[in-house]
């Protein structure tokens, strides 16, 4: 009599039994991206953006509206990537009931795919200053942080930096924000922002606590209030600290999450299938994601390395 333990019924529950596993672990996983994207879960090869300039002032009503020109912006297209894992089960585990190896290898399975998301999802940070996308195809060719953003306006002569090199500290907060005040937009008018959030790795936990905490202002020889306590909301990235230990970026919460875009084709599967010829068990899991910025003015970026 065939072993129930290799039964069909018997895969199937286990299946079942795995994918829950695998569904609950991936869900209980930290991941940012629902936080810093806009979420577009569409099933398509590629997303395509197309940016406007803005709209000039309106000038005074003299009996006849003057009708008022914006320049094009620029062309965006985000293509996702495949990305697949899997594990092999031994049929001498499955005969010996060692669910508990299973299940935890199956655990390890769906920490691996959220690790991976998450690294592609900080990768506008960790790669800021970069002119190479693994996924966006940008009409301006040009990093997400630089010294200088093109304009087909032809209008604005200033306000477009947005990389910077100054270590982190109070008084460079400070300039930080001050210079992203400053942004303006491709006719030269000021950019409506609101600059509120610190993303900094590991590393700089401990001084942006400091500075955002202190009654008085940090470091100074004064006994002014530190303007910048309750002002800004502080968000570690332990991520970046694989990459770059001191650099780190003051954004706009709220145009960040409009100008980062996060195109997963397709969402996490987990499917099984046996090798007959080995008798092996083997689980893997699917997924198609990638990422794409359509502005810059909401970041300012400090490359302190």
């Amino acid at each position: 009599m065939a072993s129930p333990l290799t039964s069909k019924d018997f895969v199937r529950l286990l299946d079942d039994r795995l994918l829950k596993v695998y569904t609950e672990q991936r869900d209980i996983l930290p991941v940012i991206v629902d936080q810093f994207y806009t979420k577009v879960t569409e099933n398509r090869a590629w997303l395509e953006y197309f940016t406007m300039g803005s709209i000039p002032d309106p000038a005074e009503f003299n009996g006849t509206i003057t009708y008022q020109g914006m320049s094009p912006g620029y062309h965006v297209k985000i293509e996702p990537k495949e990305y697949a894992g899997g594990l092999v089960v031994e049929r001498r585990l499955l005969d010996t009931e060692r669910y508990d190896i299973i299940e935890t290898q199956t655990k390890k399975l769906a920490r691996a795919a959220n690790r991976k998301i998450n690294k592609i999802a900080h990768e506008p940070f960790a790669y800021h200053d970069s002119t190479q996308f693994t996924f966006l195809t940008h009409e301006a060719s040009e990093a997400l942080c630089a010294n200088t953003h093109a304009s087909k306006s032809g209008l604005r002569t200033s306000g477009y930096d947005n990389l910077m090199g100054l270590p982190f500290n109070y008084t460079n907060l400070e300039a930080c924000r001050i210079q992203a005040v400053g942004f303006r937009d491709d006719i030269g008018e000021r950019v409506q922002n609101n600059f509120d959030t610190i993303l900094h790795p590991t590393n700089l936990a401990e001084e942006v606590w400091q500075v955002l905490n202190a009654q008085k202002e940090p470091d100074q020889m004064t006994n002014n209030e530190n303007f910048a306590r309750g002002r800004w909301k502080a968000i570690e990235l332990p991520y970046l600290d694989d990459y770059d230990t001191t650099d780190w970026m003051v954004v706009d919460a709220s145009a960040m999450k409009e100008n980062l875009i996060w195109h997963e084709a397709v969402s996490p599967e987990f499917m099984s299938t046996t090798d007959f010829d080995t008798l092996m068990r083997k689980y893997a899991d699917y997924f198609v994601v990638g990422w794409g910025w359509i502005d810059w003015p909401w970041i300012l970026s400090n490359s302190c390395s």
